[in-house]
């Protein structure tokens, strides 16, 4: 019995990652659908929608999973919060799964607008779905965006730990998914330049492979014809290891000791474990 009702949690946990990550794709790939394709917006629509489906995304997940919807995020927690490891696999599955099928649904929405801006579904609107370095036009390469993955994902995670550590000045339990989404806004005004702010292997992922299987033959390359998709994987998970590792040596080693809840978990008075 005891084994079956952990089994329904962690189906539970995948479940709930997997819809917070959904909610989170269709709005950021969406609005990068309707600013690149069909030219209602611009790049501030594009950090702020981001942002805003973080928050909701995080507000649908939090209570069942703690709203990871980041395979950096979960490694991270494994390895220096004490989420569990057994976890970190089905959680990463399930967050690209969700990321995948929201792809799906913006590029099944998008169709005619997306054919109209770009018949031969190329470099042009393949940043819609995935990351490009130098955003598919500015003189940056490879390593210039694996560097940008590494740093940019240390911010999130050494922040997104500071906001959630119930022994630091954390918010309280409805507001915490709101400072994350607004985390994510100011990443995306500060670091979105060189790769895009990715931040999130199954954010990029999961949309790459739709797009690929939706006709885009050059999903997995950058501009320059060079294999690219496997950038925003690694760069975030070094960076996010990097991030949390340093909260914990700058500030986290420093503060008094507090009961903490499981890992994964979101107790009352504060809130989630996200992106």
């Amino acid at each position: 019995m005891t084994e079956r009702l952990k089994a329904r949690g962690l189906l539970g946990e995948m479940a709930a990652e997997f819809a917070g990550t959904l909610i989170l794709i269709l709005f950021g790939v969406g609005v990068v659908a309707q600013v690149v394709a069909a030219g209602i917006g611009e790049y501030d629509s594009i950090a702020w929608a981001w942002g805003i489906g973080v928050t909701l995304g995080v507000y649908v997940a939090a209570r069942i999973s703690g709203a990871h919807l980041n395979p950096a995020v979960t490694i991270a927690l494994a390895a220096f919060k004490g989420f569990s490891w057994r976890k970190v696999l089905p959680y990463t599955l399930a967050q690209t799964a969700g990321a995948f099928l929201a792809a799906l649904i913006v590029r099944f929405n998008y169709a005619e607008v997306l054919a109209k801006a770009d018949p031969g579904f190329t470099i042009k609107t393949q940043g819609v779905f995935s990351t490009l370095p130098g955003n598919g036009t500015l003189p940056i390469d490879t390593w210039g965006a694996f560097r940008d993955q590494v740093i940019g994902t240390a911010i999130l995670l050494f922040l997104v730990i500071a906001i959630t550590d119930l022994r630091n000045s954390a918010p309280a339990a409805n507001l915490a998914p709101v400072v994350v989404g607004l985390l994510v806004v100011a990443i995306g005004f500060a670091w979105g330049t060189n790769a895009g702010y990715a931040i999130n292997p199954a954010r990029d992922f999961g949309p790459r492979l739709a797009s690929f299987l939706t006709g885009y033959e050059t999903a997995w390359q950058d501009q320059y014809g060079q294999l690219y998709f496997w950038v925003p994987i690694v760069g975030p998970i070094i960076g996010g290891l990097i991030g949390a590792a340093l909260y914990q040596v700058l500030v986290g080693r420093f503060l008094p000791p507090e009961e903490e809840p499981e890992p994964g978990t979101v107790p009352d008075k504060a809130s989630l474990e996200t992106v």
